[in-house]
């Protein structure tokens, strides 16, 4: 008999397959197969919140696959496991790409062939979706339409890679103690990251014991990739906790949902950060001194025993969204002059 985390991911896999060849009534049905009719589904901004696998088609996959016919989804993580309360997680990182050939969220398409990233959880229960949290980069589509209205990234801006030992699709029997500990490394390290600055230097964050000499943090567009602890300090970390020194502070009014598989490990939380937006600013946001929330949906790679990639995705449009800027209205300021109707792409089969 397979182990239950082997199930979950089973339970998942139509739905995966469906999407890889997208059809509209292929993937209503797999989601209505693979959903509880009850199942919330909490999405990253501005596609919101939805009750129900219908409802969540219309919200999200509706106008995207509009927009790109021929949406197509590849994942290159899919692990499974349970949280520190006993809930039962099905995580999967990817993309969705295809010709983006029509607008969406006001995004120009651009003829080409696009991607953008996701990160996706799934809370199953009884062998169903009860409940999913995810985050697309719609910001990093809106860059490749070079149609990105805020200040560019620190970090580099690149088709964020899976995982370099190709293994991101975990299918062993689920091994309890192994996933524990990938997750304990991972609980650890960032219990140490807090640390700074409240309680001192970088160098209370322990960072060489925890996160491999050539590690790649790979965040979502809008800040970019960073290599190696340099890169992962200067365009991200510094950046961030000079404008919000107090992350870390706000742990009771939060919910982390941390699991692990074999050499991974992931966290979702909706939301999973408070801090104010103070000294500095953020991103080119003039501090307001505001506190926010923030989702951050992630995944870990352990390599001899040291964190080697991490994939990380943040809501930064709902962050935008927070403070009081309207992305989507800047867009639309930037872009107005720009054809924003579906393009007529000619085959090249005729004369």
């Amino acid at each position: 008999m397979t182990d239950l985390q082997t199930r979950n991911k089973a339970v998942i896999a139509p739905l995966r397959a469906a999407m890889y060849d997208f059809s509209e009534a292929g993937v209503r049905a797999a989601l209505k197969a693979a959903a509880a009719p009850d199942a919330v589904f909490h999405h990253c901004h501005p596609l919101g919140d939805s009750t129900g696998p219908d409802a969540f088609y219309e919200a999200a996959y509706g106008g995207l696959f509009a927009a790109f016919s021929d949406l197509e989804r590849r994942d290159y993580i899919v692990m499974a496991g349970p949280d520190d309360n006993g809930a039962e997680w099905v995580g999967c990182g990817g993309y969705y790409t295809g010709t983006f050939a029509a607008p969406w969220l006001d995004i120009p398409p651009t003829g080409h062939m696009a991607h953008m990233r996701f990160h996706e959880f799934y809370r199953m229960e009884e062998g169903k979706i009860v409940e999913f949290q995810a985050i697309w980069d719609i910001p990093e589509l809106m860059m490749q339409a070079s149609a990105w209205p805020m200040a560019p990234s620190l970090g580099r801006e690149w088709a964020v890679p899976a995982p370099a030992t190709c293994d991101g699709l975990q299918t062993a029997p689920y091994d309890a103690a192994k996933g524990e500990a990938t997750k304990r490394h991972i609980v650890d390290m960032l219990e140490h990251m807090k640390r700074h600055p409240s309680q001192g230097g970088p160098e209370v964050m322990e960072m060489d014991r925890f996160w491999h000499e050539r590690m790649s943090w790979y965040g979502p567009a809008g800040i970019g990739t960073g290599r190696g602890v340099s890169g992962f300090r200067n365009w991200h970390q510094i950046p961030f906790l000079s404008a919000m020194p107090d992350r870390g502070q706000y742990v009771d009014d939060i919910t982390y949902h941390f699991f692990g598989e074999g050499e991974y490990a992931a966290v979702t939380g909706w939301p999973n950060m408070i801090q104010t937006v103070t000294h500095d600013g953020w991103m080119g946001i003039a501090p307001s001194g505001k506190k926010i929330t923030m989702r951050s949906l992630d995944f870990w790679r352990l390599e001899n025993g040291k964190i080697r990639e991490n994939w990380v995705l943040v809501d930064l449009l709902d962050a935008y969204r927070q403070l009081g800027v309207d992305v989507f209205a800047r867009l639309r300021e930037f872009n107005k002059v720009r054809h924003i109707s579906p393009l007529n792409i000619p085959t090249g089969l005729s004369s």
